[in-house]
């Protein structure tokens, strides 16, 4: 039995060597015939594709975390899941700092635009991935689509073969405005971290401002670009006029600098960033309202007419809804006139002397800008004063008793304390801008309304304008830093308001009162007006208000 053990195991070792020895020979007769074929293909063998390793194939998929292993678990090397078989707009790639979506990153690069949104691959790594699927057994459909056992892979056509680039759509005048207008912003915002933009007129440097870099290019910008329509329906004297020389007269002279303005006034609205609304809420008061009839809707139905009018006339109301549009009051009534129409009140820019935040004054969108009391229709007389050291009087009011805050002023310090300059009433022959400029702060106590003309007066004597108010946005002060030339109390700090100014040191006193002076500029009228002088600063407070929001031609405005 051993032997026949023996006889076995031999039979079965002689078997399996045989058995090894012929395969080897079949194996071996393939290769052979394989290398001759190899050897007459040359190098062309070694052009095979390996798909995953080929960026030029996969790159246009989108990223791992949207191509993520099948629901089964499984994943394949360069498998990609069925929801991920498209190209991918080359556009949507555009990264843009202050970019809130695909279309404003679109408007960024006109120059992006015009580019195919494809990239062309070549034709022969085509033809050899082809080529290598079919030679591995794989089907090749024409679409490009590659089937494998556990796997699917898409070939976008117009990525297979070379083509025309494709026509974008020509942008309209709208998408060209706003591509330009975010290159402003962009602009803007890289020249707050950029070195001083020289000018031969004037640069803005000093605590005075917020951003001293970025106003000055802001406004720089403005002079170069900035286009108002001004819409030539209407007539005087409620429209296209105001008056020039009264308390409300900045809103005249605006009105009036703006109709005749060659720089900033543009005849064609397809140019235009904004759009001027010429009415005078002052002149309506005069001629539209009927005096103590307390009826404001002869005003309101005026507004609703014209709006109805210029919207009916012109696209451009109807496509922003009024977001691109700006009214100017220096009347009491401004506001309220502005809600006569509610996309006037709630989308338009607003331009008020009466920036009162409880009365929906909304800092963001609307513009506060300066009351100022031209008596002969200029500032002849009105600017100048003398040192620190001259000025011997602490603190100087004189005015009429109106609102909630006068006359709490009046009872604590009218005639209480001689350092505190307080009366209802002037003393005859005592000269009012004789008392500013004898004085080292000026109060400027609100009325029925926030605005009050002493600011302004302030500031042309040289006196540190003191506010005394609730809820008033101050002129310019997107741009203008108040706390570094004038001191904000409240309604409540009136008691104690000379300790409040005995606590500013006078070296700090000093300091105040020369930025005064440097700030003068920015609250000067001048006819014609002169750089950064009040008609340009009220037309760069309206420029960055348009730069807050992006206008489309469907209707419709985003803010930023």
């Amino acid at each position: 039995m051993g032997d026949r053990y023996q006889n076995r195991s031999a039979c079965c070792s002689f078997s399996s060597s045989s058995s090894s020895s012929m395969k080897l020979l079949w194996f071996m007769v393939p290769l052979i015939v394989v290398g001759g074929f190899v050897s007459v293909l040359g190098s062309n063998s070694t052009s095979w594709v390996f798909v995953p390793n080929h960026p030029w194939l996969w790159s246009n998929f989108p990223s791992s975390s949207s191509s993520s292993s099948s629901s089964n678990g499984s994943s394949a090397v360069g498998a990609v899941k069925k929801s991920d078989q498209r190209a991918v707009d080359l556009h949507s790639r555009v990264v843009m700092v202050g970019a809130q979506n695909k279309e404003e990153a679109l408007l960024y690069d006109e120059n992006l635009l015009n580019r195919s949104s494809s990239p062309l691959i070549p034709v022969q790594s085509v033809q050899q991935f082809n080529g290598t699927m079919e030679d591995q057994g794989l089907n090749v459909s024409v679409t490009g689509v590659v089937h494998t056992s556990n796997s699917v892979a898409t070939m976008n056509e117009s990525q297979a073969l070379p083509m025309k680039p494709k026509r974008q759509k020509a942008l309209t005048n709208l998408e060209k405005m706003e591509a330009g207008l975010q290159r402003t912003r962009l602009a803007i915002k890289e020249a707050s971290i950029g070195n001083q933009t020289l000018d031969p007129d004037y640069v803005p440097v000093g605590p005075m401002y917020q951003d001293t870099k970025a106003f000055h290019r802001s406004y720089l910008e403005m002079e170069k670009k900035f286009k108002v329509f001004v819409y030539e329906e209407g007539e005087q004297p409620v429209f296209h006029d105001g008056p020039c020389k009264s308390i409300y007269s900045m809103e005249g002279n605006f009105i009036y600098t703006m109709d005749v303005n060659r720089q900033f006034r543009t005849k064609n609205p397809e140019k235009a960033h904004v759009f001027f609304l010429p009415f005078s809420v002052a002149k309506m008061v005069q001629f539209v309202y009927v005096r103590d009839s307390h009826d404001f809707s002869p005003i309101k139905r005026t507004v609703v007419d014209y709006v109805n009018l210029i919207s009916a006339r012109y696209p451009y109301w109807n496509r922003s809804l009024g977001s691109d549009h700006f009214m100017l009051a220096c009347h009491d009534w401004g506001p309220e006139t502005s809600f006569s129409v509610p996309y006037l009140g709630k989308n338009s820019i607003r331009a008020l002397c009466n920036a009162n935040t409880s009365e929906k004054f909304s800092p963001i969108k609307d513009v506060s800008f300066p009351e100022i009391n031209l008596r002969t229709g200029d500032i002849k007389g009105l600017v100048g004063g003398p040192s620190p050291s001259r000025r011997s009087i602490l603190a100087f009011f004189a005015g009429g008793v109106h609102g909630p805050i006068r006359p709490v002023l009046l009872e604590h310090w009218e005639n209480k304390d001689e350092d505190m300059k307080v009366h209802k009433y002037l003393p005859k022959g005592v000269s009012y801008y004789e008392m500013m400029r004898k004085s080292k702060f000026c109060l400027c106590p609100s009325g029925y309304e926030v605005a009050s003309p002493r600011v302004v007066e302030a500031i042309y004597t040289g006196c540190v304008p003191v506010l005394i108010s609730e809820h008033y946005v101050p002129p310019f002060s997107d741009v203008l830093n108040w706390k570094a030339f004038s001191v904000e109390v409240s309604m409540r700090d009136i008691p104690n308001l000379k300790n409040i100014l005995l606590s500013i040191s006078p070296r700090q006193y000093i300091r105040m009162q020369r930025r005064v002076l440097q700030v003068r500029r920015h609250f000067e009228f001048n006819s014609p007006p002169k750089r950064f002088d009040v008609f340009h600063m009220i037309l760069h407070s309206i420029w960055l208000r348009r730069l807050n929001v992006r206008i489309r031609d469907d209707q419709g405005a985003v803010t930023s």
